[in-house]
């Protein structure tokens, strides 16, 4: 017991003294020992605009998920095994979140825990029908455990789970810090 008392104090003492590094964005604060590797990208392609736009350069923080949940509104990089590139998308729902889809004048908007969703510049998100996350959304209206709703923050759509529905947290390989 004085032993698991005294090892608590170690690391709240050591927790205090490292740095830690903020995000603009969406603060949120880590410690070194959390992230394995960090990686600086360049974006391509427009799934991220207007948060996100080609050419911005993003630090990928790898290992930061064995340490960290992860959360609604995170930007991460996802393993999509019809790509041969990571695609950076914001975690829009996350395990135990009510979620589902309301049409909207031929269009439909996503709704999680009875808000409609938007982008970074509060635009909504109207989709066309895409029967996987139609599938999803009938299947799983609260999201299970380990799985998410990931998208871009183009509203006309990319490739995210507007197509391939619901993903595992495994295939979120790291999160991405915009400083």
């Amino acid at each position: 017991m004085v032993i698991a008392l005294f090892l608590a104090i170690i690391l709240l003492v050591l927790f205090l003294i490292f740095p830690k590094k903020k995000e603009i964005s969406n603060p949120v604060y880590y410690s070194s020992d959390c992230v394995t590797s960090t990686q600086q990208m360049t974006v391509q392609g427009y799934s991220m605009s207007p948060y996100l736009k080609p050419d911005d350069v993003v630090t990928a923080l790898f290992g930061y998920y064995d340490c960290h949940a992860i959360e609604r509104g995170d930007v991460v990089l996802y393993d999509y095994s019809g790509d041969r590139n990571l695609l950076i998308k914001f975690v829009k729902a996350v395990p135990g979140d009510s979620w589902s889809l309301k049409e909207e004048s031929g269009s439909y908007e996503i709704i999680v825990n009875g808000i409609p969703l938007v982008n970074s510049e509060g635009k909504p998100y109207l989709i066309g029908s895409y029967k996987m996350l139609e599938l999803y959304a009938k299947s799983y209206p609260i999201i299970p455990g380990d799985t998410y709703l990931i998208l871009g923050d183009n509203t006309d759509g990319s490739l995210d789970s507007t197509h391939f529905g619901l993903v595992d947290g495994g295939d979120i390989k790291a999160k991405i810090s915009t400083d």
